[in-house]
């Protein structure tokens, strides 16, 4: 079988997109892949010959990615900002209990993982709705839907139509890094840009210059998507 594209050994997919109208090199901070999108009219072999002008970047953007944190008995899971142990014993319930610093899991050892992980999804989709809608209504608008997913590039999106959809791991963030991203996408069911009308708007819904959020998640978001991977 013939290898796909690679920059001296780094395997890369491209992507040829006709709304793009510059080349771009993105680390998927998820499953470590190297995605190189294109305009129509740039060749694969001049596409390739620019992207390995870039080889260095690429290598440090694989190396800042954490290794993959599984969810194992022992094993830390942060809430809210702040780490909690998986304290696993087979002969408690399968139900998920919270303290200070630990999440109490019971049942079988077979889908721990998937019980810690549909459970974190559940209480992010319950608080995310929750705040989005305290904050919509506070903005004097409607949210049409409220969902979460897990987005590989994107903490939070909102369409036209006024539905807002979040990355789940948000539950995992500290509260004014997740209370941030909720106002950022409320702001946008207002104003559909990045202009200054829209910043004034979310800062005055968050209550504070939501600069510290987007540091600590450039700082600390690639960790979050490490997360119950095994890689």
């Amino acid at each position: 079988m013939k290898a796909g594209p690679s920059l001296a050994g780094i395997p890369v997919t491209v992507r040829v997109s006709p709304r793009a109208r510059n080349m771009r090199l993105w680390v998927d901070p998820r499953t470590r892949a190297v995605l190189l999108t294109v305009p129509r009219r740039v060749s694969q072999r001049r596409a390739l010959a620019w992207a390995a002008e870039h080889r260095d970047w690429v290598e440090a953007a694989l190396a800042a990615i954490p290794e993959g944190a599984p969810i194992a008995p022992g094993a830390s899971v942060p809430l809210h900002g702040e780490p909690r142990r998986i304290d696993w014993d087979p002969r408690r319930p399968r139900r998920i209990e919270v303290e200070p610093d630990r999440l109490i899991v019971g049942g079988p050892i077979e889908g721990l993982e998937g019980r810690v992980l549909r459970w974190l999804k559940a209480e992010a989709l319950a608080l995310l709705t929750r705040e989005t809608r305290e904050v919509a209504a506070k903005a004097g608008v409607a949210v049409a839907r409220i969902g979460v997913g897990d987005p590989s590039s994107r903490w939070g999106s909102c369409s036209a139509s006024g539905a807002v959809r979040y990355s789940w791991r948000l539950i995992m963030a500290p509260e004014h890094v997740r209370r941030a991203t909720v106002a950022h996408e409320v702001a946008h069911l207002v104003h559909l840009n990045h202009g200054p009308d829209f910043h004034a708007l979310v800062e005055r819904l968050l209550g504070e210059d939501p600069k510290r959020a987007r540091l600590w998640l450039s700082r600390e978001g690639g960790a979050l998507h490490r997360i119950g991977r095994k890689a």
